[in-house]
């Protein structure tokens, strides 16, 4: 335990996200606390999306990457292997674009001895999580679901983290809620600064600095200088990608285990389907190694040719994969590959979904896919059964800790946002009894 009457200690959170927001909110009065966030304030897109589908018309847009010059807050990388990577970039990091999904995924972690019963058990009580939005579905959102229903696939309502019951149906969940029902980390950000915590946006941490083992505080750069920031304690949670990178430069080495959770979209015309309008997945349902879930895929309605139909008109599947852990990531550069057991699953998911198509009188050449791409990447300092108790992988200083999905030992196949959440909860937990881990 920290001593009594003791000045308290500074902590620094890297990132807001779900493990950042979640430490931050957590370690706020135990310790001074401050956030450094790379991005800027989130804002939701700002624009009409009936403007950019114009703009597709007019065939301006050709490279994913190209939306980040009208939408900043979503950053767009391609693998070496032109796989397209999403995340967010600001407050809230990637949880403002996510579509709100609260479902445990916490099984591996149970299976090296991780119990994170009693953190999920809080966040329910914390968080507004339901699936009350099943009562506005659509037409098509309800025929969909009864087709897997006659097929015996089980589907699931999705439970949402947010007050869905105030859902205008604008289609815009993947571009921040414009009217606050989806609920994202920067309520527990704002619960961090309320209590104290100081929040610094535009903050590039380039490494932590490292003395005799010791962390001693981090250097944050610019493109003309750097700086230093001390620390007593500092906790990375900059994302799957993000925070190897700042520990491959601070001279710690990560595993080339990546995962991405790849997702790929099956996709058919349908008149007055209005899917671009309704809650992004609805309901879902799980087979061995990938869920599937109906799914309007802006990221290929805008910059796939084969999806240049009117948004109305597209119904469309999502399959998202458990992949392998064979990725890694050298001078920035993100290399990632699907394994052949990764596009068995993958394709054993197209043909479900060309199957749930046929039920709909919906021909097998009728059906085309989507642009594949993957936004969950993770797993690059994994957790073992050896570190149940201190939640601290060793190749780390005794006063640096991880909390996001760079710690999840395999890939979840599914939205991982509640379960990093609650990882970071028993994180933080652990930091504030007793400051550096207990093996």
């Amino acid at each position: 335990m920290f001593e009594e009457g003791r000045k308290m200690r500074k902590a620094l959170v890297v990132g807001s996200g779900a493990g950042g927001a979640t430490v931050a909110r957590e370690l706020q009065g135990t310790f001074d606390v401050t956030i450094l966030e790379a991005g800027k304030p989130f804002r939701p897109f700002p624009f009409s999306l009936d403007l950019l589908e114009q703009v597709r018309k007019s065939g301006l847009f050709f490279d994913e990457r190209e939306i980040q010059w009208v939408f900043p807050a979503m950053k767009i990388r391609k693998t070496s292997e032109k796989m397209v990577l999403v995340n967010g970039i600001g407050t809230g990091g990637t949880t403002p674009l996510s579509t709100g999904n609260a479902i445990r995924l916490d099984g591996d972690l149970k299976g090296l001895g991780i119990d994170l019963d009693r953190e999920f058990e809080q966040l329910a009580q914390e968080i507004p999580i339901s699936t009350d939005h099943q009562s506005c579905w659509n037409p098509t959102t309800r025929n969909l679901f009864e087709i897997c229903q006659s097929l015996g696939f089980h589907p699931q309502p999705t439970p949402k983290m947010g007050n869905y019951g105030q859902c205008t149906h604008c289609g815009r969940c993947v571009f921040g809620c414009p009217f606050g029902v989806k609920w994202d980390s920067r309520q527990f950000l704002k619960e961090a600064v309320s209590k104290g915590a100081q929040l610094v946006t535009g903050c590039r941490v380039d490494s932590v600095v490292i003395e005799e083992g010791m962390a001693k505080g981090i250097r944050v750069a610019n493109r003309l200088s750097s700086r230093f920031i001390p620390a007593d304690v500092i906790i990375l949670a900059a994302g799957g990608l993000g925070t190897p990178e700042i520990l491959k430069r601070s001279g710690i080495p990560c595993s080339s285990c990546l995962f991405v959770d790849p997702v790929l979209c099956v996709a058919s015309e349908r008149k007055e389907a209005f899917q671009n309008t309704e809650v992004a997945m609805p309901f879902f349902f799980q087979r061995d190694r990938y869920m599937v879930s109906p799914y309007f895929d802006y990221l290929s309605f805008f910059f796939d040719r084969k999806w240049r139909k009117p948004a109305t008109g597209i119904v469309s599947w999502m399959i998202k994969l458990s992949d392998s852990n064979e990725g890694s990531m050298y001078g920035g550069k993100v290399h990632k590959k699907l394994t052949d057991s990764d596009r068995r699953y993958l394709q054993e998911g197209v043909e479900i979904c060309r199957e749930l198509f046929s039920k709909m009188g919906i021909r097998k050449e009728e059906v085309f896919l989507g642009t594949l791409n993957a936004g969950h990447p993770g797993g690059m300092l994994p957790l073992s059964e050896h570190e149940a108790s201190s939640l601290h992988p060793p190749a780390l200083p005794e006063n640096v800790y991880v909390a996001d999905a760079t710690l999840l030992p395999k890939s979840p196949g599914g939205p991982p946002i509640l379960t990093i959440m609650a990882l970071a909860m028993k994180i933080s937990s652990r930091i504030k009894q007793y400051g550096i881990p207990c093996s």
